[in-house]
């Protein structure tokens, strides 16, 4: 799906004449880590003011919002804050999450800032001592008493293709349906965090209790390459950490990861551009032969023991709307290299596969056609050869796609699942209804095939389209039909 606009929320705090040299105090602690840790810095410092910035870390957990508290001890009164939202009861300050900042994963940094004004008299005396979300910061944490019990086994199964199915170790079918995780793709290359809202055990919980077996995770290249312009807190090992334990807790609840490959380098400014940035910040319309090989290659080497992860090879091609010629964007979508309209060089279905094989891995693997993969006409002709056999074919349709009635479904997807699984990964409208979606899922629940709803994020259900409007899951007036859908078939 291409994003709903979604600005890149920036702090100024104005130009100011320091004062001397910067001052700079980071307020640390010795030994064990800490539960929490905050450091504290001046920045700016002149006559009856200052600037100052905190970075905020849980040690220990994801955070589902956070609230941060100190106190001043030198009369020092907040004028001004961002990336926060910050108040002052006396000498205590505190500043609260904003809605696209409150859920850090473990261990990853959250910053913000203020501008103050002070008596310019004595000393500007950093705050002592902090607390998140009441816990005190800084401060050596007990060591954790080793579990009595050791950590339950992995309940998603491991997957293979047979024939036109997905099937478990048993042989036993098992039929891919359930919801998208957005924000993966967009947030670190924001500089605003790794995920969008929560998706901490409580909120993978919400989607398992729409009896939801499958969670897609879409991932941006620049970021789990921990490439620039991406901040060091939110991109490589940093990311890569938080994706994993992502994988972890969805197949700790019995539901297939999906993890998918969205936004990737190179610049294209064609016909049907979403951005004119070299950079991974927007859908390209085919992925880069400089860096995507290379991130399959470390995805594979990172999920390859664990069969229960499915590869979605890159969220919507669309090659077609660059080039006029319907074999030359074919070509493309297969083989890569020069393509027709495209200023960067290509990784082609083929390229893609082969560097995920080439690490040993043969998880399920899923391939989109052209069209932001909603068009599959030619899938089987230009299909990657596949060693392992694991092979799927991907397929998107919104009620503004042109395949998007039964007509067109029977012509072109019927004979794709007659020979491979076919799991229509991103399925949504734009109405805030479900009328649409309805008719998708009944026509794959007719053929026993699997499908997707976009997306698990509270967005505007009529731009996105978002399945709820809490992460509780508490359904918008659209995704009641998906969340009442799959209560009905697997309650």
């Amino acid at each position: 799906m291409r994003h709903p606009p979604r600005s890149v929320l920036l702090a100024v705090a104005g130009a100011v004449g320091l004062v001397g040299s910067m001052t700079i105090l980071a307020v640390t602690a010795q030994g064990a880590a800490p539960a929490c840790s905050v450091e504290y810095s001046v920045t700016g410092q002149w006559d009856t003011g200052f600037q100052a910035a905190v970075q905020i870390t849980d040690n220990t957990a994801a955070l589902s919002g956070w609230s941060l508290s100190f106190d001043f001890a030198d009369g020092q009164k907040i004028t001004q804050g961002w990336n926060a939202k910050w108040s002052q009861s006396g000498t205590t300050v505190t500043a609260t999450n904003e809605s696209w900042n409150g859920s850090p994963a473990a261990g990853e940094s959250v910053g913000a800032g203020f501008l103050a004004s002070w008596p310019g008299t004595g000393s500007n005396t950093p705050p002592a001592s902090f607390k998140l979300n009441g816990t005190a910061c800084n401060v050596e944490s007990e060591p954790t008493p080793p579990p009595t019990d050791p950590p339950a086994d992995t309940t998603a199964p491991a997957l293979h293709v047979e024939g036109g199915r997905l099937v478990d170790a048993g042989g036993a079918t098992r039929r891919l349906l359930g919801v998208n995780r957005s924000g993966g793709e967009f947030m670190c290359v924001q500089g605003r965090g790794i995920f969008d809202g929560p998706v901490d055990d409580a909120a993978i919980q919400a989607i398992a209790d729409w009896k939801a077996n499958v969670v897609r995770i879409p991932l941006n290249e620049e970021c789990w390459l921990g490439l620039s312009p991406v901040p060091s807190q939110y991109g490589g090992a940093n990311y890569i950490g938080a994706v994993k334990g992502l994988v972890t807790r969805v197949e700790a609840h019995g539901m297939t990861p999906i993890v998918e490959l969205h936004w990737t380098y190179g610049l294209y400014t064609g016909n049907s551009a979403g951005c004119s940035d070299v950079h991974a910040t927007c859908q390209k319309p085919m992925p880069d032969a400089q860096y995507t090989p290379s991130f399959w290659s470390s995805v594979a080497n990172t999920f390859k023991a664990d069969q229960a992860v499915v590869f979605d090879l890159f969220n919507e091609p669309y090659p077609d709307r660059a080039t006029s010629g319907t074999a030359d964007a074919w070509r493309c979508w297969r083989d890569g290299g020069s393509c027709p309209g495209i200023g960067y060089r290509v990784a082609g279905m083929q390229d893609l596969v082969d560097a995920v094989r080439g690490t040993g891995a043969q998880n399920v693997v899923m391939a989109g056609g052209l069209a932001y993969a909603n068009d599959l006409s030619q899938w089987l002709t230009y299909r990657p050869v596949d060693p392992t056999g694991n092979l799927a074919a991907a397929y998107h349709v919104y009620n503004f796609n042109t395949c998007s009635d039964e007509s067109c479904w029977n012509s072109t997807l019927a004979p794709v699942a007659a020979q491979v699984p076919l799991v229509a990964g991103e399925i949504g409208e734009n109405t805030c209804a479900h009328s649409f979606v309805d008719r998708v899922m009944r026509w794959f629940d007719d053929r026993g095939l699997s499908y997707l709803g976009w997306t698990w994020n509270t967005w505007d259900c009529s731009s996105g389209p978002s399945l709820i409007s809490g992460y509780d899951g508490t359904p918008t007036s659209y995704g009641i039909g998906l969340r009442d859908h799959l209560r009905a078939l697997n309650g």
